[in-house]
This record gives C-alpha cells, structure tokens and sequence, in this order.
C-alpha cells in the first residue's frame, strides 16, 4: 500500500474533522421502489426528493409518452453542445413552448439549474453592475456572483428596508443593478414578496430583476409558472429560471428572458457554450409534460393543503419551522440532533436527510421534509403524529 501523498494527508484531516463536527456526508445505499425508497432493508415513503407533484412514480404518464416513442425517433443523446449539433427539434420547440407561455421574448434551455445560475451573471456582469442577492439565494447563484465581474452584496434575508437602503446608496454610481432572490427558498421554505421587489424596479432606474422559481415552477399560479404567475408579477421579471427536475419530473433547466438577453447567453455564457446539449427524448418527455401543466391544478392544491397541515403540526409540536410552503424544515440546531431525528422519522417509516452546514448556517441544521402530492392522507397523518 503506497504511503499517501501530503495532499491526501490533508484532504483526510479534514474529512476526520467534517466527521467530528457530525457534518460528513456519503452517498447513501437506497433503491427507489415508485414513491418509496428502500434503504437497510426498510420500506419508506420518500420525503427527500423533489418530486413534489409526484409525476416521477407516475407509471400511467411514462407508459402514455413512450406509446408515442419509435426507435427512429428515440435520440438518447444529443452528442454536442448547442452550438454544434446539439440543437434539434425538440429544444426549439420547447424553448417556443415556454416564452408563450410567460408571455416573454425568448427562452433558453440549458442541462441544469446550476450551470445557469452559475453561468448568467458571469455572462452579462461587469464592472458597472451591482448585484444585491438575498442571502439564501442557491450555492449555484452565490458561484455565480464569485464568477462574475459585477459588484455583489447580498442582502438580508427577505429585508426589503435593507434592500432598499443598499438601492438607494449605491444606484447613482452603477449602470444597471440586478436584484436576485428565490421565490420558494429551497431550505426554509419561505417565500419571496415580489411585489415590494417590483416596486423597488419601478422606483430605482437601471434595475433588473431575477427570479429563481427552482421550487415554485409546477405548483404555484394557476397554470403552474411559479410565484411570480401567483403574485401577478410575470410582467416584471427580467430574468426568470426554472428547473425540470424537481416538479415537472424531467431534467435540464430554462430562463425567460428579452431576446436580446437570450442571444447574448447563446454567445457568452460558459456553461451554456462548453456542454453537452440535453439529450432530444428528454426534451421531448419535458414538452409532454409541460403540455398538461395547467390540467394538474388539483395536485397543486392538494399540494398546498398537506404543507399547511404539516407545518401547523410542527408548530404544535415546538419546531422552528420558518416554512409557508411545501418545503417544512425541522430545525434542530447541531448538527448531531439533525442527524438523531432523521433517524427517529427513518424508523416510522419516512426517508427524510438531515441538512448540515454549509448547507445551512452553523447551528440551523436540521430535517428537510419536501412533500409530494402522491403521499397518501394517512401518511402524512401518521407522519404528523410521528413529529
């Protein structure tokens, strides 16, 4: 056995103390079996997925599409980037679908939500932006400020006086300004107020904004665009981003945009040029489903009624639980107690993590329940009773 190099040495330092501190993380052994998820030899509702409108374990939907499937039509890959020959039929089509559907100019479609959050704003920053960021903005957005060439702050979490105190003394000396925030906040759970952003927009000249709907898109507004469809605010959204795999139960990603901005991303964007284009069958399943997105209505409110039976019971049971949404985090403070409690709701019957830091601030791990439509009444009973 050979003698490990100084950089091994380190890196195993280091994982010995992610492993002291209860934050090390592996790659969990589970099976998935529909909406359950095996894992130690036990059967459990699945509550860590995204698949929040259940379409994923939906086997009449996928025996539906593939009817439609001939081996001649079938591409498993696109087998280049976009700017080669990765773009077929089925990206164009989709990339139309979309902006009529968020009434905008354009869309672009790209492989994931991260490679568009890290890659927009070192697209089109400069040194003339600045960029106020909600604090809870994604680890994708936050590689993006890193990249990108603009000024970055990040604001207090959902203060808009704040906000507006940084608008008002920082906006003369700037070209434009980009206000970024989620809509849904993936580890809270809560939302934004896009209506005191839109006001801010009208009140501030130069400024842009730019909607993260990761956890939104598919279950808010009454066809399924997100909160900003929900709020009234569609018109207003500069740039809006959405995701494929967590709703909608497909993969790949997608921004809403002017044209201009769109051509520009064709152009610049790294991780748009650089990168294998989504395989044409995958474009294909997103555009079924994103056909029947208005007709999934009653999954959605039924969606929005299990979160708010859910977060009341963790109230009533004592948990900080700052949620308005499907996403219902436990906060259990260190990182060990996270860990204990996910293993209590493992052995009733329910998948669900503990999220560490940094995922989270120190002292705010916790246990991250996301909800999906197809569980069962009693489950989600049994689940509240279980808290």
């Amino acid at each position: 056995m050979s003698t490990p190099s100084p950089l091994e040495q380190r890196l195993q330092a280091e994982l010995e103390c992610l492993k002291e501190k209860g934050n090390y993380r592996s790659l969990p052994g589970t099976e998935r079996e529909g909406e359950f998820v095996v894992a130690d030899g036990r059967k459990m509702h699945n509550l860590s997925s995204n698949d929040y409108l259940g379409l994923a374990a939906d086997t009449a939907l996928r025996a539906e599409f593939l009817r439609r499937q001939t081996p001649e039509g079938f591409l498993p890959s696109a087998s280049s980037s976009r700017l080669l020959t990765g773009t077929f039929a089925a990206h164009r089509r989709i990339e139309q679908q979309l902006a009529g559907l968020y009434g905008k100019e354009a869309a672009l479609v790209a492989s994931c939500g991260y490679h568009l959050n890290a890659g927009i704003l070192p697209a089109i920053g400069h040194g003339r932006m600045l960029v106020l960021a909600d604090k809870l903005m994604h680890a994708s957005f936050i590689d993006g400020m890193r990249l990108s060439a603009a000024r970055c702050i990040r604001y207090r979490h959902n203060d808009y006086a704040q906000l507006e105190q940084l608008l008002a003394r920082h906006a003369a000396e700037f070209e434009s300004i980009v206000i970024a925030t989620e809509s849904i906040f993936s580890m809270d759970g809560d939302e934004a107020h896009l209506p005191r952003l839109t006001a801010l927009k009208r009140k501030y000249p130069g400024v842009l904004l730019y909607l993260d709907e990761a956890h939104a898109f598919g279950l808010r507004g009454n066809r399924g665009l997100g909160c900003a469809e929900e709020q009234g605010c569609l018109p207003e959204i500069d740039l809006l981003v959405g995701t494929f795999g967590k709703a909608l139960a497909s993969a790949g990603a997608f921004v809403v945009c002017s044209r201009t901005i769109r051509d520009y991303l064709v152009n610049k964007m790294r991780t748009f040029v650089f990168t294998t284009a989504l395989p044409p069958w995958q474009m294909e399943w997103t555009s079924f489903l994103l056909d029947r997105l208005p007709a999934l209505s009653g999954r959605r409110e039924r969606l929005g009624r299990m979160g708010h039976f859910l977060r009341r019971a963790a109230h009533a049971r004592g948990y900080l639980c700052p949620s308005t949404s499907h996403i219902v985090p436990l906060i259990a403070g260190t990182s060990s107690e996270a860990a204990k409690l996910a293993l209590r709701l493992q052995e009733r019957g329910f998948y669900v993590l503990p999220v560490r830091p940094p995922s989270v601030p120190e002292g705010t791990a916790r246990v991250r329940i996301s909800l999906t439509a197809s569980l069962p009444d009693e489950a989600l009973q049994k689940l509240a009773e279980a808290l």
